[in-house]
């Protein structure tokens, strides 16, 4: 046989094992979250955009959101401004948060959004700013028993879904760069995954799906799961 028949051969076995999960996710929600070395390496990061499009094509409504720690941090280096974690939170004052929405919210998301729409994808980037869509206020952190100030770092309190749900039934991708707003309008850096979580759960999600670096979490009995379902968080 040919390697152009084994090819072809491999490429319908696979879609063959993949049609009952097709039909089974098929009109439904994924909210996906990109991190870690995801986001540093070029062919990753084009086979993500690519099974985006993938899924999109087969009926699933995936919608991704990206964080970019690494990314900040280079610009921050640039610039000459200091980074500084507490509890795995980047402090981030007025300056910092310029820096942080230009980059996830310009270079960052434009990228991944690029690379989508050149696999033949539509995809659209948003901040929760736009359409009032992640509303935050002050995250609070406890070091010692003291309340510790992380300055423009957000905690999602609402979510308004209708832009998502509006792009997503029109054919489009989602693409959400981590970043609300409060009543004054100020923006908040927020961690990716808790973004994610936030509008897999007003979404009703069928599934989160977070690649990151990090193999899974730890259950009760202290053993690495990487998939668990509602019953068994």
């Amino acid at each position: 046989m040919s390697t152009k028949h084994k090819d072809t051969d491999s490429v319908a076995r696979v879609l063959t094992e993949a049609l009952p999960y097709i039909r089974r996710f098929a009109g439904k929600i994924m909210v996906i979250k990109l991190g870690g070395s995801a986001m540093e390496d070029e062919n990753l990061l084009s086979n993500f955009a690519r099974d985006l499009v993938l899924l999109k094509l087969v009926g699933l409504h995936p919608i991704a959101v990206h964080g970019g720690g690494r990314h900040i941090n280079e610009m921050l280096g640039r610039l000459g401004i200091e980074s500084s974690f507490v509890q795995g939170m980047r402090v981030t004052d007025s300056s910092t948060m310029e820096v942080v929405e230009m980059v996830l919210a310009g270079s960052l998301n434009s990228s991944i959004v690029t690379r989508i729409n050149l696999h033949g994808g539509r995809a659209i980037g948003l901040t929760g700013k736009d359409g009032a869509m992640l509303k935050a206020r002050s995250l609070q952190v406890e070091v010692d028993g003291k309340a510790v100030d992380l300055g423009r770092v957000g905690e999602v309190c609402s979510v308004d879904k209708r832009i998502l749900v509006d792009l997503s039934n029109d054919g489009f991708i989602p693409v959400i760069a981590p970043i609300g707003y409060d009543d004054s309008g100020a923006s908040y850096n927020i961690n990716a995954d808790l973004a994610a979580s936030a509008v897999a759960a007003e979404l009703n999600a069928e599934k989160l799906i977070l690649l990151t670096d990090t193999p899974g979490i730890l259950d009760a009995d202290n053993k690495t799961r990487s998939q668990i379902d509602s019953n068994q968080i």
